[in-house]
């Protein structure tokens, strides 16, 4: 865990906008089409939903999203021609003891 890519990371508001819409995707994404292809929300959620859900350009969410996932915040899966992200609880959860025990 790198601390200063994290508050990088976590610096923008959309960037921290998407880690709560992956806290609970289900809350903010439809399911429905993931079932469909036999998938669910645990293997993530896919980069073009959550940049129809940002209202930005596919550039911008692709750049926000590498680097929350350079920074240990997302994880990411590649099924057939599209990716999908979710969280890294671990490193949210080391960044969190971090804070507490640092500042």
């Amino acid at each position: 865990m790198e601390p200063t890519l994290i508050y990088k990371a976590l610096s923008n508001d959309t960037r921290r906008q998407i880690l709560l819409w992956l806290k609970n995707p289900e809350k903010f994404f439809n399911e429905k089409p993931y079932f469909q292809q036999g998938l669910n929300f645990q293997v993530g959620v896919c980069v073009g939903d959550i940049q129809v859900k940002s209202g930005l350009a596919q550039s911008v969410i692709s750049s926000y999203l590498l680097t929350m996932q350079k920074a240990g915040l997302l994880e990411s899966e590649r099924i057939g021609k599209w990716t999908y992200y979710r969280r890294n609880e671990k490193t949210i959860q080391e960044f969190s003891e971090y804070i507490q025990k640092e500042l």
